[in-house]
Parts: structure tokens; sequence; C-alpha cells
């Protein structure tokens, strides 16, 4: 039985584009507009119970962990092994996040490694 490589379809290319620049911009709304913001640091510290607070708690413990970063690696090798486009948008999405919360290093080998998943050998023609 010959296995077919993995492949993106046009469709499924606009799905992680809107999908990776949405989690990208919302941990960039996160970093600079409640992690950053010296205000609303302050303001959290102080014990407003906000969501906003409550979101960068949580978003802080994340990514002083690297909690983004490892998942980032364990999705991306997981895709590596079995290739599929949930795998791609989970891993796509935990390293965006890591990449923009300073989890760079793994994040980063997870983005090599989801590359690498795409360089499967061509079909073989008959």
């Amino acid at each position: 039985m010959k296995k077919d490589p993995f492949r993106l379809t046009a469709r499924q290319v606009q799905w992680l584009l809107i999908v990776g620049f949405l989690s990208v911009g919302y941990a960039l709304y996160l970093r600079y507009l409640a992690i950053e913001m010296s205000s609303v640091a302050l303001a959290c510290d102080a014990g407003l119970p906000t969501l906003l607070c409550k979101t960068r708690m949580l978003m802080t413990s994340l990514f002083k962990s690297s909690v983004f970063g490892i998942a980032a690696v364990a999705i991306a090798v997981l895709n590596l092994m079995r290739p599929s486009i949930v795998l791609v948008t989970a891993a796509l999405v935990a390293a965006g996040f890591g990449i923009v919360l300073y989890n760079v290093g793994l994040s980063g080998l997870a983005i090599g490694l989801l590359i690498l998943g795409f360089a499967r050998p061509a079909p073989a023609t008959a």
C-alpha cells in the first residue's frame, strides 16, 4: 500500500494563515498591553479582579515555565511522526504564543520541525 505525502490544500493554508495571525496578534496584545504596560501591571499587582488581570497572571505563569515552547515542540514532533492539519494548527498556535511570549528557543525549534514535516519525498511516478 502506497502512502501519499502530506500536502496542504489551498483552504488549509488559508486556515493556517488566519489562525497564525490571530494567535500572534493576541499574543502581541497580551505582551504589550497587559504584561509589559506598567499601569496595568501596577493595577493587577494591587489586586484588581478583572479578566485581563487573571489572563495576565495565567500567561505570566505559563511562559515562566516554558509551557508554550514545550507544547509547541511536543506537538511538532507528533506532527513529524504522523502529520495532520490539526497538529499543524495546534503547533502553530503554541509556537506563535511562545515566540511572542519569551519562549523563543523552543518555539523556533518547533517551527523548524513543522517545516521539516513538509520535507517528504515526492511520490514515485509509474
